[in-house]
């Protein structure tokens, strides 16, 4: 049964990292947020100053088509609220795969900032916010996720070891 795995946390915690390794890893197809929005504010499209939810909506089509023909899918976004996250749930059950929410924190705020400061994106075009952007951002820690991860205190390598073994739990 292909799995739907949503990295949700802010900017700068590690989820494209993460990301990365587990599309790699797995084989899995790694749907981008910041690449996605960043290709829209590139297009011939009227309004891009205010995405909403349109990438979010483009991924979740994707990932709906993705899994259906029996991939794995990671999703790499913000999901900030439960109304941003409840929508990925509903692709998964739409086509009846597996879904693991995976909450990414980083608790060291100088670490955090850091990394925030120093992101190196290879997407052209493709400007982040600042630190206090970040630090404004609403964000509900999600009550219940399957597995949250402190990119403080967990290598890389130890996260993908964590998400992998309860992906495998799960199928």
């Amino acid at each position: 049964m292909p799995v739907l795995i949503c990295l949700s946390g802010l900017l700068g915690v590690g989820k494209t990292t993460i990301a990365r390794q587990l599309a790699r890893k797995m084989g899995a197809l790694w749907l981008w947020l910041d690449e996605v929005e960043t290709a829209m504010k590139a297009s011939q499209m009227q309004v891009v100053d205010d995405l909403a939810d349109g990438g979010y909506a483009a991924l979740r089509a994707v990932a709906k088509g993705a899994l259906r023909q029996g991939f794995d899918v990671i999703a790499d976004n913000v999901n900030p609220i439960e109304l941003t996250r409840t929508p990925w749930r509903a692709v998964s059950q739409e086509v009846a795969a597996s879904h693991i929410d995976v909450e990414l924190i980083c608790s060291d705020p100088d670490t955090h900032r850091y990394r925030v400061e120093n992101r190196k994106v290879a997407l052209p075009g493709w400007v982040g916010p600042d630190w206090q952007s970040v630090q404004a951002r609403e964000y509900d820690p999600m009550p219940q996720p399957d597995l949250r991860i402190d990119t403080a205190l967990t290598s890389v390598d130890e996260s993908f070891a964590r998400i992998y073994a309860l992906i495998k739990t799960e199928n």
